[in-house]
């Protein structure tokens, strides 16, 4: 009996009893008090426990102080004496709550189910007995049940507004829920917290509620969480789903051990740790708080929250059973670890790192850790890179611009790609710019690729990247789109839907419009017909410098003013293009190009000393004497409208404050136009020493002297309806020659309704169809052939465009050129309803690859063959975008023609072209001279092509030496005018931003004088509309136009040979008003030896003392010739008629040698200094030069010089053979 209770007592000791006399110890690990229990006590439970022996009473009486009994308990409660464990009761409060509670949901439902079935069949048997008892009961007994009906109903509504009270408090949608949603979170990462502070004591022990603070705190907590509780479930539409969720079973095993532990005055740590798994929701709540926004950062949360509530809730569960021990080993193989110790044994885990320093020794641990192992190390492999991947990229391209004091900032976005950009910015950044003080921030919705990242990072201190869409005002307001001086929008030139890419562009212009609308935009179209949705924006304002650049206008309008005068389009577009100097020290061809190429465009406003000054006489100062090509200028009439005249003549005088449009080299140069004067400058031959002086000048005091923003937005000119280009030189009643107005037919519409372009009343495409034969049988001279490759489905080019320029009002009618297109006529029918206004343009169904077709429109004797095609933007390859064309322009240089067809004309019997006008006299070049001489090989045939691909025109030209990594300005075939390729347009947004009216005179130049009063009637019609002439009308023919001027024959033909440019320059200013501006040479016009190479090239602005050659074609701004519809004697050519001079004179004329000239300067420097000595020499005649008038502004009854014998003996040659040759045509397959 003694045994059986010293056992029991032992065994009630707290489970550490076992052999006899052993004394109870708890683990090592408590840092309760410990209480020593009574000598007597302890020797009687040892002596009761151990074996009957005389011997040993002696030893049991020393044994308590060997093996004393060690209990957990606190100094002030008195625990359990036998240190009995209590964890089993926290846990059982939880068990109970999570069972009991399902139990009861579950008995509910049950009958609930059952009730709904009785009540079922009870309400079909009541059913039938009502309609066994017939209709004359049934008032009687329907009113009990209404009055039951109206009770139910009042209690579902009374439990309905309850639950959704409770559900409007816990929700999210009311500042009451979000408050309270939030505080629960904030409360349960408190509680959490305590939970980390109380892991640092023992699993159990002892605790007094009232004096331990945690506790209490802990109490409070979760009295909120029993609430809240109370409140979710009153909410919850399905009751068994909600006590079977996350955060219930969270709520189950923390909230009722709390109360137990004040109950029993002992504190557990269980599953307090299972509060970690609210972390879950910390995306929800700042998703409430409206902090996270972007679909990234909610990600990286949610990965974030997810893991590191896992991560803790693990390591709580090791840390209980490894601090606990196994229940079936009576918690003997614990191990003390804390709770961060057990934090880090998880994350080297699932790292599968696994030191080997910390590891599970308990069964329950060994056994967790092999289910998490396979779960945590799926989490870490997937989440980690993850959420590394998203840290690190999230705020790349993020953040917000900071506007740096004292510099401007513009916004550029759409089409941006590496070849954009580096184009945009090789221009906006070149270094010929004067102070470029402005920050470049672009705007995608793509992140860059490494090539266009390293891009920015090279030019990091003016270029920063956003990540963002123009359509989100978030991302517009990220980028300060309020404050920034402009926005330039990129447009995709290579995407096989030009209009869907005009809508997106004009979608970026109405978001950022509607954002801010007085934000300057410069936006690129495609297409030209597309410009008229840009009208339809309320805040687009042409004053206010939003500018349009089409590319499809501009590209055709470069394209028509070559067919005009070969190799203009290379000129003007290395003009608006930046381009550093090049100095070659080899006498070639390269050299006198590349002189020109590094002339640009810029505006600069005219000293005081040049007011009173007529145009050419100031025009003339700043050649000679500044070394300034002027060739417009911005005027205000006396209502101070502003327009923009090129070479307006004699009459103007020069007024203060006018703005001069120049080319030089650089900006440095255009200032010395400012700082002229005449007091100071007038004696100094240097023109680099002509800077600002001390003088007091009527600039000083006048606000022409503009911050560099006001002189490009000067309030002048702009490409508005109410301030459109105003071309007339002068009151159209007193120009001289204009008597032709008097004698004009009002009633006849020969012109537009703004007498800019030549009209006619619209044909049908079957009246101007030419058939094979009858092409063949009209020997068609001096034309231009336009082949086109396009189908029905193709893309519209907008033809319109080509056209429209080469029936500019400026020419008379007999000097146009017939048009004659060569294509498939699927696609020209599409594109007729645009041309159909147009005189003197026909059709060839067709193909440009079939030399049939080639050979019946006479190409052999145009002046001008342009090969488009529509279908380049429809291939992927970039290499083989423009295979049509070089096909057919290879096609064209491989013909071979007879001699006799040069000399062949139409005859008075032969067949006159569907638009062409017979009175017209065999279609000869317009001035009367020499026509041009037969062409045997198509390699003398003047071309252009377009191209897409830059790379591509390496395969235009197969004699030339050009490395396929060359740029395209640099390459021979756009050197010589013969390709021309889009891209040299991206320059002009760049110089539209800098200089508004650069855009407005490069447009006036190109398209022929399309004003945006045509625009708008272009938008509402489609079509020109035919006007009367009236002289408001007729005046806007008075206009200057550019033409080629051959110096084989005429006036100038003693300055070809061997005479400089300068004075062929003044010459032709002083007598004429012919404004000269460049040279279209022979290649080796250098060379001493003659050669037979016809091609030419570029040379722009040549300088003052810049020796000429006979074969030399200029370039000039010439006046318009009323008397030339009456009298065809002239002097200046057309650009056929010029290249037709110039390839006879080869033949007739040996290109002079250059060991009998003067050795030419080698640099500009040494020929400034051979042209000071010039300048010397004219003494006072040149001061006369500056101030006298010219003699005649309109060249009439010029003396031509009378030409050779030779070429006299084989023109008459020709007229006798041409009457008895018939028509020849070769038949040959098409290719």
């Amino acid at each position: 009996m003694a045994n059986g209770g010293g056992g029991g007592g032992g065994s009630s000791g707290g489970g550490g009893g076992g052999g006899g006399g052993s004394s109870l110890r708890m683990s090592s690990n408590i840092h309760a008090n410990h209480l020593s229990l009574d000598a007597s006590s302890s020797s009687s439970s040892s002596s009761s426990s151990s074996s009957s022996s005389s011997s040993s009473s002696s030893s049991s009486v020393h044994e308590p102080k060997m093996d004393a009994l060690i209990i957990p308990v606190t100094m002030e409660v008195p625990c359990d004496s036998r240190g009995q464990r209590m964890w089993w009761a926290f846990l059982a409060s939880s068990m109970v709550t999570f069972f009991g509670g399902l139990f009861i949901i579950l008995l509910w439902r049950t009958l609930k189910y059952l009730w709904t079935v009785c009540c079922h069949c009870g309400g079909k048997t009541k059913e039938a007995q009502k309609i066994n008892n017939g209709s004359s009961q049934a008032d009687g007994t329907l009113k009990p049940v209404d009055e039951k009906e109206e009770v139910v109903a009042a209690e579902v509504g009374w439990m309905t507004s309850v639950k959704d009270w409770a559900g409007v408090m816990i929700s999210a949608q009311t500042l009451t829920g979000r408050v309270l949603v939030v505080l629960v979170f904030a409360l349960s990462i408190g509680a959490l917290v305590i939970y980390f502070i109380d892991s640092s004591n023992p699993i159990e022990s002892c605790q007094n509620f009232y004096k331990d603070f945690t506790l209490q705190i802990d109490m409070a907590f979760n009295v909120f969480f029993l609430l809240y509780f109370g409140l979710r479930f009153i909410a919850a539409n399905d009751k068994l789903w909600f006590w079977l969720e996350v955060n219930s079973v969270v709520d189950f095993f923390t909230v009722p051990p709390v109360f137990v532990s004040v109950y029993l005055n002992r504190s557990w740590l269980g599953l307090r740790f299972l509060r970690a798994l609210r972390l879950i929701q910390f995306s929800e709540i700042l998703q409430f708080l409206n902090i996270l926004k972007t679909s990234n950062s909610i990600k990286l949360v949610n990965l974030l929250s997810i893991f590191i509530s896992t991560w803790l809730t693990a390591a709580g569960f090791i840390h209980l059973v490894e601090n606990s021990g196994d229940p079936w080993e009576n918690f003997q193989n614990n191990q003390a670890l804390t709770y961060w110790e057990c934090v880090y044994l998880l994350m080297v885990t699932m790292s599968t790192v696994g030191y080997g320093d910390v590891y599970a020794k308990t069964t329950l641990g060994r056994l967790f850790m092999v289910f998490f192992i396979l779960g945590g190390l799926a989490m870490f492999a997937r989440y980690v890179p993850e959420i590394a991947a998203l840290i690190l990229n999230r705020n790349k391209f993020g953040g917000t611009f900071n506007k740096h004091g004292g510099r401007k900032h513009i916004v550029v976005c759409g089409h941006i790609t590496l070849e954009s950009v580096s184009n945009f910015l090789k221009d906006f950044l070149h270094k010929d710019r004067d102070d470029v003080n402005v920050e470049i921030v672009f705007l995608h919705n793509i992140s860059p690729n490494l090539e266009l990242e390293a891009l920015f990072k090279r030019h990091f201190t003016q270029v920063e990247f956003y990540q963002g869409s123009v359509l989100n005002p978030h991302d517009l307001a990220r980028v300060k789109i309020e404050s920034a001086d402009a926005c330039l929008i990129l447009a995709n030139k290579y995407c096989a839907d030009p209009d869907a890419e005009d809508a997106s562009n004009i979608m970026r212009v109405i978001s950022i419009k509607n954002y801010h609308p007085k934000i300057r935009i410069i936006t690129q179209m495609l297409q030209y017909h597309n410009k008229a949705h840009l009208l339809n924006i309320p805040s687009w304002n042409w004053k206010e410098g939003d500018d349009a650049i089409c590319l499809a206008e501009l590209k055709l309008g470069f394209i028509a003013q070559s067919c005009l005068a070969q190799g203009l389009s290379t000129m003007l577009a290395n003009l608006f293009s930046m381009r550093s100097f090049i100095k070659i020290e080899e006498d070639t061809w390269q050299k006198y190009y590349l002189e020109g190429v590094s002339n640009e465009m810029y505006t600069e406003y005219l000293s005081s000393a040049f007011v009173g000054l007529s145009f050419p006489t100031v025009c003339e100062l700043c050649f000679v004497k500044l070394k300034l090509l002027m060739i417009a200028i911005e005027y205000k009439s006396a209502n101070r409208e502003s327009r923009i005249l090129i070479n307006p003549g004699n009459h103007l005088k020069i007024q203060e404050g006018t703005l001069g449009f120049f080319i030089a080299s650089d900006a440095k140069e255009v200032k010395r136009a400012f700082f002229y004067c005449k007091a100071c400058h007038d004696d100094i031959t240097d023109p680099k020493r002509i800077k600002k002086c001390g003088c007091k000048r009527l600039e000083d005091e006048q606000p022409s002297t503009l911050s560099p923003k006001k002189k490009q937005r000067n309030g002048g000119m702009r490409n508005s309806p109410s301030s459109s280009p105003k071309l007339m030189r002068h009151d159209p009643l007193l120009i001289p020659g204009n008597d032709q107005i008097d004698n004009m037919d009002c009633n006849v519409k020969k012109y537009d309704s703004t007498g800019m372009f030549h009209w006619c009343a619209p044909k049908e495409i079957e009246k101007v169809i030419l058939t094979r034969s009858e092409a063949a049988m009209t020997v068609l001279s001096g034309h231009v052939v336009v082949c086109i490759f396009g189908d029905v489905s193709s893309a519209l080019i907008g033809l319109r465009n080509l056209v429209m320029p080469l029936r500019a009002s400026n020419f008379h009618y007999h000097e146009l050129k017939h048009i004659v297109f060569v294509g498939s006529i699927e696609y020209l029918k599409r594109e007729w309803e645009t041309l159909h206004n147009f005189p003197k343009v026909s059709i060839l169904p067709g193909t440009p690859l079939s030399r049939a077709d080639l050979r019946a429109v006479n190409i052999n004797l145009c002046d001008m063959c342009v090969i488009l095609s529509a279908n380049q933007n429809n291939i992927d390859d970039t290499s083989l975008q423009d295979k049509e064309c070089i096909l057919a322009s290879l096609n064209i240089k491989s013909m071979q023609f007879d001699d006799s067809i040069g000399v062949l004309q139409a005859n008075s019997q032969g067949f006159t072209p569907p638009g062409m006008d017979r009175s017209s006299p065999d279609n000869s070049p317009v001035h009367g001279m020499l026509r041009q001489p037969s062409i045997t090989t198509g390699v003398n045939i003047p071309i252009i092509t377009e191209l897409v691909n830059d790379t591509n025109v390496q395969f235009l030209d197969q004699d030339d030496d050009d490395d396929p990594d060359t740029e395209l300005y640099l390459t021979q075939p756009f050197a010589c005018g013969t390709a021309f390729a889009v891209s040299v347009l991206d320059s002009l947004m760049s110089a539209t931003y800098f200089n508004d009216n650069i855009l407005t005179l490069i447009r006036t130049l190109v398209t022929g004088g399309a004003t945006p009063e045509l625009e708008a009637l272009i938008a509402e019609e489609n079509a020109l509309r035919g006007g009367y002439s009236t002289p408001q009308t007729l005046a806007n023919r008075d206009r200057c136009r550019v033409a080629q001027l051959a110096l084989l024959d005429g006036p100038f033909a003693d300055l070809g040979d061997g005479g400089c440019y300068g004075d062929l320059f003044c010459k032709a200013l002083k007598t004429y008003n012919m404004l000269c501006f460049g040279i279209y040479r022979l290649r080796d016009a250098h060379l001493s030896a003659p050669s037979q190479c016809t091609k030419r090239y570029v040379i722009t602005n040549p300088p003052y003392e810049f020796e000429l050659v006979p074969t030399d074609l200029i370039f000039c701004l010439m006046q318009f010739d009323h008397n030339a519809g009456q009298s065809r004697a002239s002097l200046s050519h057309s650009s056929h008629s010029s290249q037709s001079s110039s390839k006879k004179s080869s033949s007739v004329h040996s290109i002079p040698s250059t060991a009998n000239r003067p050795n030419r300067p080698k640099s500009r420097e040494s020929r400034d200094k051979q042209n000071a000595t010039r300048m010397n020499r004219m003494g006072q005649a040149e001061k006369k030069w500056f101030t006298d008038e010219p003699d005649n502004a309109y060249p009439r009854n010029i003396q031509i010089k009378p030409m050779s014998t030779h070429m006299a003996n084989q023109i008459n040659q020709y007229k006798s053979t041409s009457s008895l040759i018939p028509p020849i045509r070769e038949v040959e397959d098409e290719c």
